[in-house]
């Protein structure tokens, strides 16, 4: 395994392993983190683990223009049941992220370090929240990486049926109008296959993501 230094440099992410751990250590500065999102590789550590950086192949991956908006789903867009912030609530999305309870999970990837990370690069503009409002509440949302032409999706969070999906769709439906590449959305889950995200190899993710 990959040991990082000081330096800013990260290995081939052919060198990923079969479950797609690629290297260890290193920080989370926002020249590292920046570096590692241009070349297909991210960060999901234990709140009592070594940083660990994962590139995985396949790569769950959505292309805007392929959406799937259930019919339900139609239902609770024309409802107006919820209304739209674009990055506005940067600090409150990423706290409901770290804190909403998940099955099959206990506790959260989203540390302190991380969040001061990448509350970092919210600052300098390249952490971007979605948020989505129920009668003035903040009932779901969504953060990741805006690197121009590609949005690397981070985490989202529901504290109401359908928020976060209505965020997810939002996000697509925008993003397809500025012609972005795809959302990469890193691992598989049943959830965003239902919403029109599928698994390409790595080697056509990071070729879409150098092109």
């Amino acid at each position: 395994m990959f040991l990082l230094d000081h330096r800013l440099q990260f290995p081939n992410v052919a060198n990923a392993d079969d479950d797609g751990l690629l290297a260890v250590g290193g920080d989370l500065s926002p020249e590292r983190l920046l570096l590692a999102y241009r070349n297909g590789i991210f960060p999901w550590f234990n709140e009592d683990s070594i940083i660990l950086w994962w590139s995985p192949d396949p790569r769950m991956v959505l292309f805007p223009e392929k959406i799937k908006i259930s019919k339900s789903m139609h239902q609770v867009i024309k409802s107006n049941r919820f209304r739209i912030s674009w990055n506005t609530q940067f600090e409150k999305v990423i706290d409901a992220c770290s804190s909403i309870k998940r099955k099959s999970q206990n506790g959260t990837w989203i540390t302190p370090e991380m969040k001061s990370a990448y509350l970092r690069l919210h600052q300098m503009g390249i952490a971007k929240s979605i948020e989505v409002w129920e009668n003035d509440l903040l009932v779901g949302g969504l953060y990741g990486i805006d690197l121009g032409d590609v949005f690397c999706g981070e985490s989202m969070f529901s504290k109401t049926s359908n928020a976060s999906k209505y965020a997810f769709i939002s996000l697509a439906k925008e993003l397809q109008q500025k012609e972005y590449k795809l959302i990469d959305c890193q691992v598989y889950t049943a959830h965003l296959e239902s919403l029109g995200a599928e698994e390409i190899p790595r080697k056509q993710f990071i070729e879409i993501l150098k092109g």
